[in-house]
């Protein structure tokens, strides 16, 4: 069995440190880089609900996307559910490694298997790393459709393709419009929408989109000189659990490489922070929302 220094060093060569936004908190955050690894769990988020899968599923490291501590802190004390997850991750011998915005970045990375999970042929980067010379890495993808579909059956495909949430997916754009190219990019995407504009797609797939920016992009491109853009908003964790199974099979196949016989999983806890989706009873929603 390998020890968690080596599986380590094989996740860094997908998403090395070096990689990730300076605000970003990447990396190890528990584990004796001597203890034997057997059993791997991905999951988006490092909460207390994913760590108890960990323990029950006799995890050895558990690997997220989020960060446990983005910010500093002063206390890993048991009273807070940070401290907590600390607790019981060294309690029952769990590493714990976080790939954020080095993954995000990463060829393939986040926005490739939220791609892969529409059906979509990546193009390019939506923002290209200048550092790569070869124009594969950098955040979000530029993508194609294997035949145009409507604003409305798009979002109707993303809603069957990604995994379940509460919130579903909204739409914002004529519901009528044909969309043959697609800008995607996992988690919180409103601050590329400059990227956007300039690829010259006809809709852009990401999460957490705000009212005001949202609002202005719409009527910038419906009144502007550019044809309108569609813009379709869905649950943060589901634009990056795609990446999971990614992730997992990328480990697989190292793991088949070097003979460690590594048993690889990926958590299907949906850790959404929104549970509960009333729609509105309205007649005039022109997306079809239910009487």
């Amino acid at each position: 069995m390998p020890r968690l220094s080596e599986v380590i060093a094989a996740l860094e060569t997908l998403w090395p440190a070096e990689r990730a936004e300076s605000w970003d908190a990447v990396g190890t955050v528990v584990g004796d880089p001597e203890q034997e690894v057997t059993r791997v769990l991905f999951a988006v988020d490092p909460v207390q609900e994913i760590v108890e899968e960990a323990v029950r599923l006799g995890a050895d490291l558990l690997v997220t996307h989020h960060p446990l501590y983005l910010r500093g802190t002063t206390t890993v004390a048991a009273s807070t559910f940070k401290g907590r997850v600390v607790h019981t991750l060294i309690k029952n011998d769990i590493a714990l490694h976080v790939a954020h915005t080095n993954a995000d970045t990463a060829d393939p990375g986040v926005s490739d298997a939220l791609a892969g999970a529409l059906d979509l042929r990546v193009v390019r980067p939506l923002v290209p790393d200048p550092s790569d010379p070869d124009g594969r890495r950098g955040l979000g993808r530029v993508c194609e459709l294997d035949h145009p579909l409507t604003v409305r059956e798009f979002a109707a495909r993303a809603a069957e393709r990604l995994p379940a949430t509460a919130q579903g997916i909204r739409a914002a754009g004529d519901p009528d419009a044909l969309v043959r190219t697609v800008a995607v990019s996992g988690g919180s995407g409103d601050s590329l929408f400059d990227h956007v504009r300039a690829a010259g797609v006809d809709a852009f797939l990401t999460a957490d989109l705000r009212h005001h920016p949202a609002s202005e992009f719409i009527a910038d491109r419906a009144h502007g000189a550019h044809p309108p853009l569609a813009l379709l908003d869905a649950a943060h964790w589901a634009t990056e659990w795609p990446w999971c199974e990614l992730a997992a099979a990328q480990l697989d196949e190292i793991s088949d490489r070097r003979e460690w016989g590594l048993r690889v999983h990926v958590s299907g806890t949906v850790t959404d922070p929104w549970t509960a989706h009333a729609a509105s009873n309205t007649t005039s929603s022109s997306m079809g929302a239910p009487n």
